[in-house]
């Protein structure tokens, strides 16, 4: 299982964040799910701290590229294997700085990688 943290993550039931934080838990992944407010997903509490987190495979990010920035530090801090640039938050500086750090960037959709069995 591929411990994930979700940034940008919404207690919203429509947001496409939600959705990956249900899909996620419904595969069995390990959920780190990181927002601009405290929520509930499921189980799955949203965070807005940045905790210091082992072990992540993935970073999928539903923040738009300006919004990014404050998490760049972070993203990094946490040496995934991979970033997943969902639609709408692709980031060629970010995706620089993953690929310089020996992290994985990927343009794709976490909803269809899990779907489609390529997560």
């Amino acid at each position: 299982m591929k411990k994930t943290v979700v940034l940008g993550a919404s207690d919203n039931p429509v947001r496409y964040s939600y959705l990956a934080v249900e899909k996620l838990n419904r595969y069995g992944h390990p959920v780190v799910a990181i927002g601009k407010k405290e929520g509930l997903i499921g189980a799955t509490h949203i965070i807005t701290e940045h905790p210091d987190e082992k072990g992540v495979d993935t970073v999928t990010l539903y923040l738009n590229p300006q919004l990014q920035k404050a998490y760049y530090d972070y993203i990094l801090s946490l040496h995934p294997k991979r970033i997943v640039f969902n639609p709408g938050t692709e980031n060629e500086e970010l995706y620089d700085l993953a690929k310089k750090n020996g992290i994985e960037p990927m343009e794709a959709c976490t909803l269809v990688l899990l779907g489609t069995g390529q997560y």
